[in-house]
């Protein structure tokens, strides 16, 4: 398990605050450098809030795996709605407020009035966890979905997990299958990358399998000096 200290408080009440933030800038920035109806650029002078010691947990694949197993069979919706927001991402209100138009093709396709952002989202599912949607909506209930998750924490000795963990295990998971941020940022649902780059740090570790993949022009230029000599 992964935890990684960001910043303090609601991530997604400090998210909605930059982005507005953001949306002001511009138009501030617009006004001055493209109609002259300011005399100075107060975009520039407006500064997100970073609040510190946010907490972002990463459970591991086997993490995830002991977490549902502590789900006892009598759950078993509870199980499969806590297995899909880790392979989806989605979020509690998308997962229970989704029904059998939202699935096509082996993929889950979001209304605008089910996401956070107010934006269609299309999101692949694993062949192994289709079956979960043949029966939608989910037989579920937030009270009992939550039940389920408390005592699944409290089984693996993790009190302190909540359920967005899940979605922040996503964010890792497709990170290290190689996915770009742009594609973790269509999948999870965000604004924009300024949301996504929360993230960043779990790209550097590809970086240097990009250069061992890229062309070696050595010998040119060895064949170029010795024609020149």
């Amino acid at each position: 398990m992964t935890v990684v200290v960001l910043a303090a408080g609601g991530d997604v009440e400090q998210d909605a605050i930059n982005n507005h933030l953001q949306v002001v800038k511009r138009v501030l920035n617009l006004a001055y450098r493209e109609r002259g109806w300011l005399e100075q650029p107060l975009g520039d002078k407006l500064k997100k809030k970073s609040p510190k010691n946010e907490r972002h947990v990463y459970l591991s694949t086997q993490e995830l795996g002991e977490l549902l197993q502590a789900i006892p069979d009598r759950n078993a919706v509870e199980k499969k709605v806590i297995a899909l927001a880790a392979l989806t991402g989605l979020r509690q209100g998308e997962l229970l407020s989704l029904d059998a138009s939202n699935v096509h093709g082996g993929r889950i396709l979001l209304r605008p009035d089910q996401t956070k952002s107010g934006k269609a989202r299309v999101v692949p599912v694993p062949e192994d966890a289709r079956p979960w949607l043949e029966d939608l909506p989910f037989a579920t209930t937030y009270p009992r979905l939550r039940w389920a998750w408390e005592k699944a924490r409290e089984a693996v000795g993790r009190k302190d997990l909540r359920f967005h963990d899940l979605h922040h295990s996503y964010a890792s998971m497709l990170a290290q299958a190689g996915e770009s941020m742009t594609t973790v940022r269509d999948l999870l649902g965000h604004s924009s990358l300024i949301v996504t780059s929360r993230y960043a740090h779990m790209f550097d570790a590809g970086l240097d399998d990009i250069a061992t993949r890229l062309p070696s022009l050595n010998a040119a230029i060895c064949d170029q000096n010795a024609t020149k000599h």
